[in-house]
């Protein structure tokens, strides 16, 4: 009698839950499932979504669960997903209420995967028993637009550091003392080592500007009498120049230069310089001069007050007489290669067949730039790595690599590599934004553009030209793209080159 009594519970058992699966199943019509993106998106390499589920009040029974399986189908295949379980026990009120369940998922990206669907898989479960519902579409995939993303590179060439523009040199002739009272120019100063340097100056023929010539006198009143002293003194200077000229042949160079005469009369400066250098009285004995000099006075009077200084003769004996002077001052023209000399010597010093010394290393890193061969100029910036430690000749062979990469996509494996090489002693050496805008070039095409934002984010944080920034902010804005930030590529891609 007992055995007949627990068949007969077993037997209302079963027929109980083989009785409410077809219902929760019936009854799983009515769920309502949102999937949040949908269309699912690519973003890190990765699909992430969201998924919630609300079921229909009464649906589950008690002692049941209902798991949702969803599945990514693509190119005739599928990936299984985690499920979501949903366990009547859970649920206390569900015969009022809906129960609701969220969860959050992703899967890694593969491109067989662009085009495909989510689909769901209901599984109603009670007492051991399960019943499955049919498959149901609820978003399509994918949006790859971090995958869309054209990598953008940039070659970022370090300043050269050559000055091609013409430069004046000033050349500073020490000064011709005259007599007291008198403008001629005396042998003893022509011959002297100063005059022998202005002669040799002139016979150089150098291409010269202007000669400025600036006449002086000392204090006293037999000097200042004189009021065109000085500048009989300058004119002096300037007759000679023009002699010399005349014998090393100028021809027609002489009207090109410019002479300045500059006299200077019944004027201080001169004398609290040559005061100041003075060793022979003390700082209190030189300021009793300064004191008479800086009153204001007129200049006839404040010289007549200096003779009353104790120390004045021994002044007017050792620093008057170097106030009765000239001074010359000439700007030259700096003695420079022409360009296509600078070019034809790089070429030969690149090729092995002139000297390394033929150039100097800022010579050399111009010459790159006269080039439009990106060979030849990969040939004279490695070249230019063998004269000392200098990190813009690696910087800018390394970006050599990279433009020809960009050029030939092919090779771009190959030459990434090899501008990586560089860039990374150049790194060593100094890190400066030009080196780290190319690292960001190198590791887009090597296809790590978490790296890539890092060097350009590092790049734009140092001094680069608006070339290399606007460059850089292209890769950077490429990089933000495939990370997922679309507000900030959007703002570093407007301010990037045209073709980022």
């Amino acid at each position: 009698m007992r055995k007949l009594v627990y068949s007969l519970l077993i037997l209302a058992t079963l027929t109980m839950a083989g009785c409410t699966l077809p219902q929760m199943i019936k009854k799983a019509k009515e769920q309502q499932l949102t999937v949040t993106p949908n269309p699912l998106e690519v973003h890190k390499d990765t699909v992430a979504f969201d998924m919630a589920a609300n079921l229909p009040v009464k649906m589950l029974k008690k002692g049941t669960s209902y798991t949702i399986n969803p599945f990514y189908k693509y190119n005739e295949q599928e990936l299984a997903i985690s499920p979501i379980e949903i366990k009547a026990e859970d649920y206390p009120n569900s015969g009022t209420e809906q129960p609701r369940a969220t969860k959050s998922f992703s899967f890694p990206y593969q491109p067989a995967m662009k085009t495909g669907v989510m689909e769901i898989e209901g599984v109603a479960s009670a007492k051991g028993k399960s019943k499955k519902t049919p498959r149901l579409q609820v978003a399509t995939g994918l949006i790859t637009t971090s995958k869309l993303v054209k990598p953008v590179y940039h070659a970022a060439f370090a300043a050269h550091g050559y000055n091609n523009a013409e430069e004046i040199v000033p050349v500073v002739i020490p000064d011709f003392i005259f007599e007291q009272g008198r403008s001629v120019l005396r042998p003893s100063e022509t011959k002297a080592d100063k005059g022998k340097q202005l002669d040799a100056f002139i016979a150089a023929k150098n291409l010269t500007r202007t000669v400025t010539i600036t006449g002086t006198h000392s204090p006293e009143g037999a000097e200042r009498i004189n009021k065109k002293l000085s500048e009989e003194r300058a004119a002096a200077i300037e007759k000679y120049y023009r002699a010399q000229m005349k014998k090393y042949d100028y021809q027609g160079k002489a009207d090109s230069i410019k002479f300045i005469l500059k006299p200077v009369v019944e004027d201080w400066a001169e004398f609290k310089k040559a005061l100041s250098a003075y060793e022979g009285i003390s700082s209190e004995e030189k300021s009793a001069y300064l004191n008479i000099v800086n009153n204001g006075a007129d200049f006839e009077s404040q010289e007549k007050e200096l003779k009353k200084i104790a120390t004045y003769k021994k002044v007017f004996k050792e620093v008057y007489p170097g106030l009765r002077a000239a001074k010359t001052e000439i700007l030259t023209v700096k003695d420079k290669k022409t360009d296509a000399e600078i070019s034809v010597l790089a070429k030969q010093i690149a090729g092995g067949s002139a000297s390394a010394d033929a150039l100097t290393f800022e010579e050399m890193m111009y010459a790159a730039t006269l080039t439009p061969s990106l060979e030849e100029k990969a040939a004279i910036y490695e070249a230019a790595t063998k004269k000392g430690t200098n990190w813009n000749a690696h910087n800018n062979l390394g970006a050599v690599y990279i433009a020809q990469a960009i050029e030939n996509p092919a090779g771009a494996a190959d030459l990434a590599n090899k501008a990586k090489a560089q860039l990374e002693i150049a790194a060593k050496i100094n890190a400066t934004g030009e080196v780290h805008a190319n690292l960001a070039s190198v590791n887009m095409m090597m296809g790590n553009a978490y790296a890539a934002y890092n060097h350009a984010t590092a790049a734009l944080g140092k001094n680069l030209s608006s070339d290399n920034s606007r460059g850089v902010n292209g890769i950077k804005g490429a990089a933000e793209i495939v990370k997922a930030q679309y507000a900030e590529a959007v703002r570093s891609t407007s301010s990037a080159t045209d073709n980022a």
